[in-house]
């Protein structure tokens, strides 16, 4: 379990720096996107290893990778909300969108009963993705919202 918790931590921690690159984020931003990113993946891991849906260990690495980095405005300034979503966004399955949009795609050249399968699977796919990005973005944002400064 540790090894592949570290695995999933460190290659979360790469693709995370990486969206960080592509948000314009500075070198020291950066760093913090590969901590978000590590510990998203790894919460999301642990969550999945101990039963938990792909959604709902989604859910709570985002809920907590978004409470981490609140907790951490201190030292991340304004960003603090681009840096967690930064370190979320290495969990949206694109494998399941793949699936998704190659099962439509393909509908057109099988059979009537062959079809209905692939629609049926190809569903499955996209709710798994509308839900996974869902929960994501709720556990960005409620985290955000209740913690968020009473300064007016």
């Amino acid at each position: 379990m540790l090894p592949h918790l570290g695995h999933q931590a460190v290659f979360g921690a790469i693709a995370a720096a990486g969206f960080g690159v592509l948000f314009n984020f500075g070198w020291r931003a950066l760093v913090w996107c590969a901590v978000a990113g590590a510990l998203a993946l790894a919460v999301r891991t642990f969550g999945q290893s101990q039963g938990a849906s792909l959604e709902a260990a989604t859910f709570a690495a985002a809920a907590i990778t978004s409470c981490a980095a609140i907790l951490c405005r201190r030292w991340l300034g304004v960003a603090c909300h681009g840096i967690a979503l930064a370190g979320c966004i290495p969990m949206v399955p694109g494998a399941f969108f793949g699936q998704a949009l190659l099962g439509f795609m393909s509908v057109s050249s099988l059979s009537a009963e062959q079809s209905v399968t692939t629609v049926i699977s190809s569903l499955q796919a996209g709710l798994r993705v509308v839900a996974t990005v869902g929960a994501i973005g709720a556990g960005l944002t409620i985290p955000a919202y209740l913690l968020r400064s009473r300064e007016f």
